[in-house]
């Protein structure tokens, strides 16, 4: 009879289903079949490991103990997992059949059922039981006095191999702190793939130690070194985690050309005093590091050897460096410039038969080649890389779009029909500060989509960039989470889930639980208003930054050239972040009014503006002993007079003057201060 009643209160939570559940689970797992009973937790609580697994499921199923008891304050009893089967009794089972190798195209997949007196985990390899793992706290609920998982059964496995996410460390270097705690939030959302920028015209962020110019001229100090590197791959292998450097070349090359100007394809033009006039030279020409954000010029030399030897010296550090299969090259944004001013290399170019720099950039990339097959490992650039002539091992990574043709360097689709497989950023660039939205609903296959099996088993997935431009340790973890969270869903989860209710209700669960692996989106914005208000009481900025988001799409440094690389990052647009919380809550509050101005809907929309008026006040009395928030009032001001304007005319039934209120929502929807603007204009433009 107790099993009969199970099923009969089995149920099956489809994607329809999800708004309806208390569950905050992301990604939402393939299957998820919920029954009517409880797994208690207590302080007997241990974990009991089978099978031939990898020895990181004994770090993780211990991680996994940590950040339990760390959440439901249970002194249990087991300390630390070192071996197969040393507790065959206990209540959650890990079955592994086999040792999982991090990459592409390793199974991932889990069963995780959850019965009133054990736990059972049962998956291929090591690294689907991780991901059982990171399900299972998720699953965690509780009530007054006590922890408990719900019963289910729960299969799951990813729709996409490649679930990624880039940082740049370049720009603005982000040191080995940053990159680990990110790499347990990765893990957190089983996102499996870490591509870890580390050269651009701002930095050489990794030794070499053969050419220790490159750290000693080109990085101010600041990179990696050999052992910090290892300790990160190592780290990122415990988790599951694939780790892809990034050396950007030929372009983007200011940092490497400081070191060795010699391989740099600018010239110097002279007059010899004969007459035959103009020659040109490379002797005199010097590069520094790039301080500014933007595409820059220098270019290495494709018609010198020393480039290809200087090269395949870093190449031959570095490869041994990572233990995946994939190098990334860059190959991006290389306009040539130089190359097309330098006769020596269109004398080369004519030699080899290269009728475009697109083809003499083919032929820089081919060369690159055989020095990493030297170390079994495969090339993958950016779109650029891809013409008729690339090597179809060659991961071709998009960031242009879906649809862009090959005579613009290829697009995700192209790549799929010609025979690469392929990696899709394009919406997923996070540091353009776009809400999560548009990362969600933003798929690497669209259901309109028409290609063959085979086209669509080449599409990898996705990748997350956090370009660093206007980013530092203090503020990097709010720009990538929780968005991060949704992408690595759209990458994980069937393709029908897509309800933006549901995602959002998960997410605040998400964004409060990274914070126990130490990310720092939530603290640090505290941290960065208590030095905007000189260390008075922030509650006032906390409610304005709760409307505002910073600009959007690189309007911010419009030319690159406002913010430097040592610029502050510590002003207001710092502490604003995507998807502002009170902005969403009023847009919500004003579709109910418009659609039903009944008593209690009028008080949802006029409680926001009275929060506004009173906001502003206090924001003018800060100010008198805090300079950084005389830039945010202007725009305060303007939101402060909108709203009393609208008190008038949604309690007061006045007429106001249309023209008075369309300027101040103009007002409202100024770009000119503080590098924000108001995220509440669009809802207020509604209910003019």
């Amino acid at each position: 009879m107790k099993y009969a009643l199970i099923l009969v209160f089995a149920v099956f939570v489809s994607n329809a289903q999800i708004q309806s559940t208390s569950l905050n689970l992301m990604p939402w797992p393939q299957n998820i079949n919920l029954t009517a009973g409880t797994f208690a937790l207590s302080k007997n609580f241990n974990v009991n490991i089978t099978g031939n697994p990898n020895a990181r499921i004994f770090i993780g199923a211990t991680n996994f103990l940590r950040r339990l008891d760390g959440r439901t304050g249970l002194f249990f009893e087991q300390g630390f997992l070192t071996k197969v089967n040393e507790n065959p009794e206990a209540a959650l089972q890990i079955n592994c059949v086999r040792n999982g190798k991090v990459g592409i195209n390793e199974d991932e997949s889990y069963q995780l059922e959850i019965k009133s007196n054990k736990i059972i985990i049962n998956a291929t390899t090591d690294l689907g039981a991780l991901h059982a793992l990171e399900t299972l706290l998720q699953m965690l609920q509780n009530n007054s006095t006590s922890y408990y998982f719900p019963t289910a059964i729960i299969t799951d496995s990813p729709r996409f191999t490649w679930r990624g996410l880039m940082i740049d460390a370049a720009r603005h270097f982000q040191p080995v702190a940053v990159i680990k705690r990110n790499l347990d939030a990765m893990a957190a959302v089983k996102m499996n793939v870490f591509h870890w920028h580390l050269v651009d015209d701002q930095g050489w962020r990794i030794e070499i130690k053969k050419h220790p110019k490159l750290t000693k001229m080109a990085s101010d100090g600041e990179y990696f070194t050999q052992e910090e590197i290892k300790d990160i791959v190592n780290y990122a292998d415990q988790r599951g985690i694939l780790v892809v450097p990034e050396i950007d070349v030929p372009g983007h090359a200011s940092a490497l050309l400081t070191a060795y100007p010699e391989i740099g394809s600018k010239t110097t033009n002279f007059t010899n005093g004969t007459s035959k006039g103009k020659m040109q030279s490379s002797a005199l020409t010097t590069y520094s590091i790039e301080r500014n954000a933007g595409i820059f010029t220098p270019t290495l030399d494709p018609s010198n050897p020393k480039t290809y030897q200087l090269l395949g010296e870093i190449f031959d550090e570095v490869c041994p460096l990572f233990s995946g299969n994939y190098i990334h090259i860059g190959g991006d944004e290389n306009e040539g410039k130089d190359w097309d001013s330098n006769i020596k290399i269109q004398e080369f170019k004519k030699k080899n038969k290269l009728a475009n720099n697109h083809e003499l950039q083919t032929y820089f990339t081919m060369r690159l080649i055989p020095m990493l097959k030297k170390h079994n490992k495969e090339l993958m650039g950016w779109e650029e890389i891809m013409t008729k002539n690339m090597s179809k091992n060659a991961i071709i990574h998009s960031w242009k779009g879906l649809n862009e043709g090959m005579s613009s360097g290829g697009s995700l689709i192209a790549a799929a029909k010609n025979g690469y497989k392929t990696v899709l950023s394009n919406g997923y660039y996070i540091d353009l500060m776009q809400g999560v939205a548009d990362h969600y609903l933003n798929d690497p296959i669209p259901k309109n989509t028409v290609l063959t099996a085979e086209e669509k088993a080449r599409i990898l997935g996705g990748e997350a960039t956090m370009w660093s431009e206007l980013v530092t340790p203090l503020n990097i973890d709010s720009r990538i989470w929780p968005r991060t969270a949704a992408i690595a869903e759209r990458l994980w989860s069937n393709e029908d889930v897509t309800d933006l209710n549901s995602l959002r209700k998960r997410l605040k669960m998400i964004s409060f639980r990274l914070e126990e692996l130490g990310i720092t989106h939530l603290r640090n914005k505290e941290v960065i208003l208590r030095n905007i208000s000189n260390n008075q009481n922030t509650a006032a900025l906390e409610d304005f930054s709760n409307v505002c988001e910073p600009l959007k799409i690189y309007s911010r440094n419009n030319g690159g050239t406002e913010y430097q690389m040592y610029s502050p990052f510590t002003l207001f647009a710092d502490a604003c972040t995507t998807d502002a919380f009170d902005a969403f809550d009023f847009d919500r509050a004003v579709n109910n009014y418009l659609e039903n101005k009944n008593i209690g809907n009028q008080i949802l929309v006029t409680s926001f503006f009275r929060k506004w008026i009173v906001m502003n006040e206090d924001l003018i009395n800060l100010s008198s002993n805090a300079p950084l928030i005389q830039p945010l009032l202007p725009l305060s001001n303007s939101l402060k007079d909108i709203s009393e304007q609208l008190l008038l005319v949604i309690e007061n039934k006045q007429k106001v003057n249309p023209s008075l209120l369309n300027n101040l929502l103009e007002q409202c929807n100024s770009k000119k201060h503080a590098d924000v603007e108001l995220a509440v204009y669009k809802s207020l433009k509604k209910l003019m």
